[in-house]
């Protein structure tokens, strides 16, 4: 049952960053109706609970580390931190002074994202945040049957930054590279398992629009599989076509100059 259960909040909560957060909204890789919309956002806070990110501070973050990859405005790149907790620490510490207001990206960053206050609101506030945690570890004391699985428990606090750390981490450090982008991006395919086509980082950040993070024909993005069978059952619609499988000679380098430049 804990085996289970630690699948199925992995595997949800990764497919909703990746999908709503991730490409709708930091990327707008698809529209859909308002219902839909609102249906999506509190999926993904019931995926995400106790790490639930907002997405427009999330599209915020994302929007400047393509914007920034890989340079000390980057929000999180290994390449300017020396372990994974420091960048994570880093990146918490700008999410929550975009979340707060205490600061602001460029305005080229804001606008076309999913706002929800009320939802955003409560959902960030660490009561609520330590009530759903309290969840989990009632789950826990009820169904594991061995101390080890304990240990698995810290995991459901911070899934979703965990998900994120595993991403820009492995994949500005570890793999193969399909183009020559001007920052460090690369394909960590191994990893890549279990993060639902996030960690074909160099893919993305080459071709930021395409909503089909594969690139070459062994690679398989499982997100996109699932945005086609959304966009057949006519709950979402692909804004962009996805790219034909690439060669390395076809590799272009991602501008620096924002994420407009290569968004719709």
């Amino acid at each position: 049952m804990i085996s289970l259960f630690f699948v199925t909040h992995w595997g949800l909560s990764v497919l909703m960053q990746s999908l709503f957060l991730h490409r709708y909204a930091a990327h707008q890789m698809y529209t859909m109706g308002p219902r839909t919309e609102r249906a999506m956002h509190l999926l993904t806070l019931v995926a995400q609970g106790s790490s639930y990110l907002e997405p427009r501070t999330y599209a915020l973050l994302h929007r400047e580390h393509h914007a920034f990859a890989d340079t000390e405005k980057d929000p999180h790149s290994p390449a300017i931190h020396r372990n994974p907790f420091r960048m994570m620490l880093e990146t918490a510490r700008r999410y929550s002074d975009y979340f707060s207001g205490r600061k602001l990206p460029e305005a080229r960053f804001l606008g076309r994202y999913p706002e929800w206050p009320f939802i955003d609101r409560t959902f960030n506030k660490w009561p609520v945040r330590i009530g759903c945690g309290a969840l989990y570890t009632l789950f826990y004391w009820r169904f594991a049957t061995r101390r080890w699985q304990f240990l698995a428990l810290p995991i459901h606090f911070v899934m979703g930054p965990l998900h994120g750390a595993i991403v820009n981490w492995c994949g500005h450090r570890y793999g193969y590279r399909n183009f020559s982008t001007r920052d460090l991006s690369r394909n960590s395919l191994p990893v890549d398992a279990v993060c639902m086509g996030e960690l074909f980082q160099n893919n993305h950040h080459a071709r930021p629009a395409n909503p089909n993070f594969a690139a070459r024909r062994f690679e398989f993005d499982p997100t996109w599989w699932v945005m086609k069978q959304l966009a057949r059952m006519r709950l979402i619609r692909i804004t962009h076509a996805p790219a034909a499988p690439a060669d390395r000679a076809q590799a272009q380098p991602f501008p620096r100059e924002g994420w407009r430049a290569r968004m719709p």
